[in-house]
């Protein structure tokens, strides 16, 4: 008799199955003497959409609201079904005993599996495997400590509650606002509260005052005294006299290196004019900083945004191929920053598969060192489903990596090899000066390295290290000492502007999803709490998807690299419901499926509440009085039903499509290209097709497509044929794609009643 075992994803199967000494492989399933090996493609199994409970739901109509099954069912998911059978035979075998759930260790991992088993019928015994990572050893221990299956059934019950949950209150709340509008309105628990994020944050722009200040800085020469002016210090001085060191004015009262008062920055211009400084203090504090924490794929998505412009999606697939293609980067979406004391061990085979190519000198340096004792990068209270991405134990071919491939698996690496370095240590010298006869107050700032440490893993490569104070700006310090005097030299007083918030961009739109808190209206302390424990809006795998989604629906729109919101999605906010907008409903909801996850209440009570809620949105929607008007509106009229169509900007394209949502149409007007205009460099966009093709740039440059081959080709980077061929067939796939992407698969063959079109 065998033991089946049910892991989430191929790749850990594989590894379950190594362990195992599971070596006989088949489509779906690796087999031992003692086990079988199996997964899921992540869910198998989902909830079943509307139309499946009644056929009438496949036209949506106010009507027929509210949606509200007795009994929520489930369906196989039609993409993976072959999989699902696949389990599902492995699950009915005679000589399968009793099945290990090997999913990941969470929530969401507890509800791929028993959805699974569900939909099988498996009555079979069930044990856990609860491990944090893949590690043989992890793996072996979790064996060897398996658990009752019965001991998760809380577990599963608040992962179903939360499942249930987002389909009642999506479906209805998102076909009331549509039936209502004749309009394409999604709303959610958290697309909804993200958009009003943006929208905050454009209110705060708009609101936004700038107000003049005024900053002060004198240049003071140290006397010439035939003094050292300490190691490695370059005189600043000119020709007579000594260095020059630069002083910053501060208030005394506020401590602030600016006023906003112009009247109080001339006076103490004019104090300080030809005067003389002394040294009322001269601190020295020998400073250290460690290394950044290890990535999780928030944090990587945000560093690939922002040093290479990649969407969150876009670093989310290239780190999926790393993964599953080249197999050198461990699972990448994990919340962890932090690896769990089992991989340790590990950390020398990883240092050496790594140590390769541009890595080599910098692997050198940690490849013998002893990893015991504290480690601040391992702490397994700090890991709940995957530890911090690193790399693997597998050589990389980094011929074989693309581009895009080289620069995220560069940051994962050189992130890795740096937290095994020392800290980078410096000695910090602030000096703090007073002009003879008044009461004015000067600093200056200069920083001595006495160990580069970890930067030493990034070279010449800019990292973010320690935060620094704008207005003081570090410089090269000569000796001095207390009560020495200072002739100032010069003093200049320039004027400044205070700026408004920056606008999101696909970076800081992650960070504000990954920490929502200041955005919460109530101030309520147990709700800010369990926001920053379960991981805000989203988890790191739904995030790229949800703003993927925003852009799709035209909710939100790029330009450049910042985001706006489109008058629909300004519409959509003033017609949803309020407590849609809000972070704390998130909040509120993982309360009680916390509280359901530890056994202290009921599911059905939970469910019994959303029910109630669903309700209540509803009629608030229904009864509310409300208008949308498509903005975008164009004189081209729509070729099949004749309607005017609405001009729209998608992530990486201008697109026509018709304002009747029963109808379709849609046409591509332009894409953003890789190319790049000769002129300004910026990336072109292209329209037309076939002979017709023509980029262009925001700067007036034109080029057809002919004069751009013939161009690059004399340049020595030509494109050829093929090239052409598979750019041209690359936008002919995208044009067809459906404009709402997930959504529009949600609104597919809708056909609202004729009364209200």
């Amino acid at each position: 008799m065998k033991t089946l075992v049910l892991a989430e994803k191929p790749s850990v199967g594989r590894d379950i199955a190594r362990v195992l000494h599971c070596q006989q492989k088949s489509d779906g399933y690796i087999e031992g003497k003692d086990y079988v090996v199996t997964w899921g493609l992540g869910h198998l199994v989902e909830l079943q959409d509307p139309e499946g409970y009644d056929k009438k739901y496949k036209e949506w109509k106010a009507e027929d609201l509210p949606i509200m099954p007795e009994k929520l069912l489930t369906v196989v998911i039609g993409q993976t079904s072959k999989q699902y059978r696949r389990v599902q035979t492995l699950l009915g075998r005679n000589d399968v005993k009793d099945v290990v759930i090997a999913t990941d260790a969470g929530r969401e991992g507890e509800l791929v599996a028993r959805w699974i088993l569900q939909k099988a019928g498996c009555r079979k015994p069930c044990r856990r495997l609860w491990i944090s990572s893949v590690t043989d050893r992890a793996i072996r221990e979790g064996f060897a400590n398996l658990k009752d299956a019965k001991e998760y059934e809380n577990l599963f019950r608040a992962a179903v509650s939360r499942a249930e949950a987002d389909w009642l209150v999506g479906i209805n709340a998102t076909r009331a606002l549509t039936c209502k509008y004749n309009a394409q309105l999604s709303c959610g628990r958290v697309q909804t509260p993200t958009l009003a994020m943006i929208a905050k944050r454009e209110e705060e722009i708009r609101r936004f005052q700038p107000q003049t200040y005024y900053t002060l800085t004198a240049e003071a020469q140290v006397r010439s005294s035939g003094g050292s002016t300490g190691a490695g210090v370059k005189s600043t001085g000119g020709a007579s006299g000594g260095p020059v060191i630069r002083f910053q004015w501060r208030d005394g009262a506020s401590g602030s290196y600016r006023t906003f008062a112009k009247d109080r920055a001339d006076s103490v211009k004019q104090a300080l004019q030809n005067g003389t400084l002394i040294i009322t203090r001269v601190e020295k504090k020998k400073k250290k900083t460690y290394a950044p924490l290890l990535y999780d794929l928030t944090e990587l998505q945000r560093d690939g945004s922002r040093r290479f412009g990649y969407s969150a999606k876009e670093t989310l697939n290239i780190m999926q191929r790393l993964y599953e293609n080249h197999k050198v980067l461990t699972y990448p979406r994990t919340d962890s920053r932090y690896l769990t004391s089992d991989i340790v061990p590990t950390l020398k085979e990883r240092i050496d598969s790594c140590g390769v190519g541009p890595y080599k000198a910098i692997a050198a340096k940690v490849k013998n060192k002893n990893f015991t004792g504290s480690l601040p990068f391992v702490n397994n209270a700090k890991v709940s489903d995957h530890h911090a991405i690193i790399p693997t134990e597998e050589v990389p071919e980094l011929s074989h990596m693309t581009i895009d491939e080289r620069r995220i698996y560069d940051l994962v690496v050189r992130r890795f090899l740096a937290v095994l370095y020392p800290p980078f240590e410096y000695e910090e010298t602030v000096l703090t000066a007073e002009c003879a006869g008044e009461k004015i107050e000067l600093a200056a700032r200069g920083k001595t390295v006495l160990s580069s440490g970890w930067k030493d893993a990034y070279g010449e490569i800019t990292e973010d290290g320690e935060e620094q104070e704008e207005d003081l700006r570090e410089q090269i310090l000569p000796a001095v000492a207390q009560g020495q005097r200072l002739s100032v030299r010069s003093v200049t007083c320039k004027e400044g502007k205070t700026k408004p918030p920056a606008r999101f961009q696909e970076a800081t739109l992650l960070s504000a999803m990954e920490n929502p808190v200041r955005y919460m209206e109530s101030g309520d302390r147990s709700r800010a709490k369990t926001l920053t424990e379960t991981g805000g809006l989203g988890t790191v795998a739904t995030r790229a998807d949800i703003i993927d989604k925003l852009f799709g629906s035209f909710l939100m729109e790029k330009r450049g690299q910042e985001i706006y919101l489109t008058a629909k999605g300004r519409q959509l906010l003033q017609l949803v419901p309020e407590d849609l907008k809000k972070p704390e409903m998130t909040a509120d909801w993982e309360m009680k499926l916390a509280r359901i996850a530890s056994g202290d209440i009921r599911r059905d009570k939970f469910m019994k509440e959303i029910r109630s809620y669903t309700l209540e949105l509803l009629q608030e929607i229904q009864t509310q009085e409300g208008t949308y008007r498509h903005e975008n509106m164009t004189n081209k009229k729509c070729p099949n039903c004749g309607k005017r169509l609405l001009a729209v900007n998608g992530k990486n394209a201008k697109l026509l499509v018709c304002q009747d949502r029963n109808c379709g149409y849609r046409e591509t007007v332009s894409r953003t290209s890789n190319a790049r205009c000769p002129v300004c460099h910026k990336r072109m966009e292209m329209s037309g097709s076939g002979a017709d093709a023509t980029f262009f740039c925001a700067c007036g440059y034109r080029e057809r497509l002919e004069k751009f081959k013939e161009r690059r080709k004399k340049e020595g980077a030509g494109v050829t044929k093929r090239d052409v061929a598979a750019y041209m067939k690359k936008q002919q796939k995208e044009a067809a794609e459906p404009v709402n992407n997930a959504f529009a698969a949600a609104l597919a063959g809708i056909q609202l009643d004729e009364k209200r079109k």
